[in-house]
């Protein structure tokens, strides 16, 4: 074989194995890339989507939402509460008259005396170390979705609070909630309150300032059954 047809042979021989690998490496990326590729298949039907899991635990008509009030209250959600400090009338031996309000700090309940050795008990929030309170007082004041107003100490320490000095509106972000009682005592205006809270989250815990907080719908239902007048009494 002359030294041309040589070359001729060996040329066509390596175009040829250039072809056969671009083919090799085109294919290879073709199924690589398959896996992205949609196909004419009918599409499959659709899952059926979950409907959210009742709560184990219905909440209480007691804790239910109240639409009719001035700011339609939410529901509580009961499970942020621990079960003893629902709502509950229980066995309350007392000497205090009938209508007397006893707050016992330390266990985080407050008594509503009904008579014949009966109480409705409520579970409170308190005050934190350092702001608790104990003595007598009444109930001088009821007051409906009341107007909050910062005390100057308060202010002092929070001095964020100052823009509500001449008080902030009644509401559901309302510290003072949808109800509040106001006691006096022989000095006067103590500057404690029995409130509500939008948060119930706090209730058995010790996080306000000293007054004694409830769930909205407790105040609501102990705003309905305290007289103005009661007297009430703190334990520490």
């Amino acid at each position: 074989m002359s030294r041309k047809n040589s070359q001729d042979a060996a040329f066509s021989g390596l175009k040829a194995a250039v072809f056969n690998r671009r083919s090799f490496l085109i294919g290879a990326s073709a199924v690589a890339l398959s896996g992205c590729v949609s196909t004419a298949q009918p599409p499959l039907p659709a899952k059926p989507v979950n409907k959210p899991v009742a709560p184990s635990q219905p909440v209480p008509l007691m804790y239910q939402a109240m639409p009719e009030e001035q700011f339609p209250l939410p529901a509580v959600d009961i499970s942020k509460v621990d079960q003893k400090f629902w709502r509950q009338e229980v066995d309350y031996p007392t000497s205090e008259a009938k209508g007397t309000v006893i707050v016992d700090t330390p266990n985080k309940y407050l008594y509503h005396v009904l008579g014949n050795g009966r109480a409705m008990r409520y579970g409170i929030g308190v005050g934190r170390e350092g702001f608790g309170w104990s003595g007598t007082a009444r109930v001088a004041m009821k007051r409906e979705w009341p107007t909050w107003t910062p005390p100057s100490a308060m202010i002092k320490r929070q001095p964020e609070l100052a823009k509500f000095r001449n008080g902030m509106d009644p509401g559901l972000k309302n510290p003072l909630g949808a109800r509040a009682l106001y006691l006096f005592n022989k000095g006067g205006d103590t500057g404690y309150r029995l409130h509500g809270t939008p948060e119930w989250w706090t209730i058995g815990k010790a996080m306000s300032s000293g007054c004694i907080r409830l769930m909205n719908q407790d105040i609501i239902d102990l705003y309905d059954r305290a007289e103005q007048g009661a007297k009430v009494i703190v334990k520490q």
